[in-house]
């Protein structure tokens, strides 16, 4: 466990933490603002909250921060319905508190990404408001607006995200309105080069205050089909094997209604903005029916830094699964650089999710060094570090709009969300002295970071010692990759002259490496070698240098 002074020192020792292309190899620490750390005490977390916890996110050694938007929103999607770009919502503080933020942010050496929201915006956006008084105004042309068939049906077969038809029909325009999401979720026309000025206004207002990067939410949704073709049919073999309900939206082939060419353009425009400012990075995100082949063609050159999909974020697990993901990654895009992520805000805990033998802090462990030992930029979400687990919240609990659509099929994404356990001898897990928007279970607060703190056990001594012991091998932030071929559950790879090998398995599994290869210890996971005979136990791992 890192000390006092330790914790509250600049972070140092980033071997990336500086220069143009720090964003290369780097490990971003996702926060989910409402459920961070609440610092007034109304059951909601905030701007203030983050900064009274930077000392702890720098101590975890990581290079930077990813925030979930924190803008002023009516909450229907919990900020990712924007109705104002440029202004803080209330309940997260103010400008004033995030200036702050990001100073002392920048002054313990960690970047600091935002969420940028640009395929659409609330539906209480001064922008729709105006869009949605007739077909004549000046921001008539602003959404996606649309007749209806002469029938009264809507323009085409598009299906939202969330659950039926993407098409509303408004009263106050007479015509339907695209929403890729909630009906309270309009799409922004982004064909309309009015609409891409107004957006790139929005990120230069971001860089001009200071921000090291964006991250896109769904960005391949920005641009639709100008001739609103109806999508195709997907046969039922090939829908989402992970769902366990019928959802329209796995019906089709997404062809027309995202994914469109002319979005590549688009984000050239926006690289080309942010490359007028030193050292920023933009990470798209992606959610599409070829993921792999969307991020490579989103991370080609001069157009975004990096990408990340949902790829590793589902239900499949094993050595293959990894193994055939971010190969083809490197076979498709050898010129780009890609983004990975064990979980996020929209996806089940990692702890659960992929759980072999019930919640297994040694697995748990295994994972946070195979995810930060990957070729490219690492992002890990708020909580794995603690190796907490998805939460069972209760239907009359629920907050997330979508699990409320799908349950008891489908839960949603509540379980994900839950508040950070930061004290088990306080109210809450000390998160809030207000009961919280959702809640802290007891098992959560069992996991509490001042109950790790004390155990040099934990995951998060092991995310500490790691995340550490990674920064002194630079072959594991920018070296490149190479896989080997190995059995299930065997995953093993070399990092230019690094050799990587994990066990995802709960049982003891033998590899043989080459000759000459040279141990490298202090990373924290078990082995065994003698001669060229490594022994993994449950969940072990190990590093060696190749012979030169």
């Amino acid at each position: 466990m890192s000390s006092n002074k330790e914790i509250g020192t600049r972070n140092e020792s980033s071997a990336i933490s500086a220069g143009a292309e720090w964003w290369r190899g780097a490990v971003l620490y996702q926060i989910y603002p409402r459920s961070f750390k609440d610092s007034n005490n109304d059951g909601i977390g905030d701007l203030k909250g983050i900064t009274e916890k930077l000392d702890y996110i720098a101590s975890l050694g990581v290079d930077g921060v990813w925030i979930s938007p924190f803008y002023k929103s009516p909450m229907v999607d919990f900020g990712y319905d924007v109705e104002d770009y440029c202004s803080i919502d209330p309940m997260f503080g103010t400008m004033q508190d995030f200036d702050t933020m990001l100073k002392a942010m920048h002054q313990r050496g960690l970047k600091l990404v935002i969420d940028l929201v640009l395929s659409h915006t609330s539906d209480k956006h001064s922008w729709f408001v105006e869009s949605r008084k007739d077909t004549k105004n000046p921001k008539a042309d602003w959404y996606v607006w649309a007749d209806a068939k002469p029938d009264g049906s809507p323009p085409n077969n598009w299906q939202s995200v969330f659950g039926g038809p993407s098409w509303k029909f408004d009263p106050h325009r007479g015509q339907y309105y695209y929403h890729q999401f909630l009906t309270e979720q309009p799409d922004l026309n982004v064909r309309n080069p009015e609409v891409q000025e107004a957006l790139l206004g929005v990120a230069k207002f971001w860089l001009d205050k200071g921000v090291d990067g964006f991250r896109l939410d769904a960005v391949n949704h920005c641009i639709h089909d100008a001739k609103l073709r109806d999508n195709p049919a997907k046969p039922e073999s090939e829908r989402n094997p992970d769902r366990n309900f019928k959802h329209t939206y796995d019906m089709q082939w997404h062809k027309h209604d995202k994914s469109q060419p002319e979005t590549v353009d688009f984000l050239r425009r926006l690289r080309t903005l942010t490359d007028r400012y030193d050292s920023r990075m933009t990470v798209a995100e992606i959610g599409d029916d070829d993921n792999i082949a969307r991020c490579v063609e989103y991370t080609a050159p001069g157009v975004l830094h990096t990408a990340y999909s949902f790829t590793l974020l589902t239900e499949k697990y094993g050595s293959s699964v990894v193994r055939k993901m971010v190969g083809d990654f490197r076979e498709k895009g050898a010129k780009s650089w890609p983004s990975w992520a064990f979980s996020n805000h929209d996806a089940k805990r990692v702890a659960t999710r992929w759980a072999q033998d019930g919640i297994n802090e040694e697995q748990v462990k295994m994972l946070h060094a195979q995810l930060c030992s990957l070729w490219g930029t690492v992002f890990v979400y708020q909580g794995e570090e603690l190796g907490l687990p998805d939460v069972k919240v209760p239907f009359e609990k629920l907050q997330d709009p979508f699990g409320k659509f799908a349950w008891p099929e489908d839960v949603g994404r509540d379980g994900c969300r839950t508040p950070i356990p930061w004290d088990h001898t306080k109210p809450n897990a000390g998160f809030s002295a207000h009961e919280p928007w959702l809640p802290v279970p007891q098992n959560h607060q069992d996991m509490a970071v001042d109950v790790q703190e004390k155990s040099n056990h934990s995951p998060l001594h092991f995310f500490r010692v790691f995340t550490k012991w990674r920064k002194q091998h630079p072959a594991l932030i920018t070296g490149d990759i190479r896989f080997l071929d190995t059995p299930e559950p065997v995953l093993a790879f070399t990092r230019d002259k690094i050799i990587a090998v994990f066990n995802m398995g709960n049982k003891t599994e033998i590899y043989t490496v080459a000759d000459g290869t040279k141990p490298l210890d202090g990373h924290g996971l078990p082995y065994e070698l003698s001669n060229n005979r490594l022994t993994l136990p449950a969940f072990g791992g190990f590093f060696g240098e190749l012979k030169k």
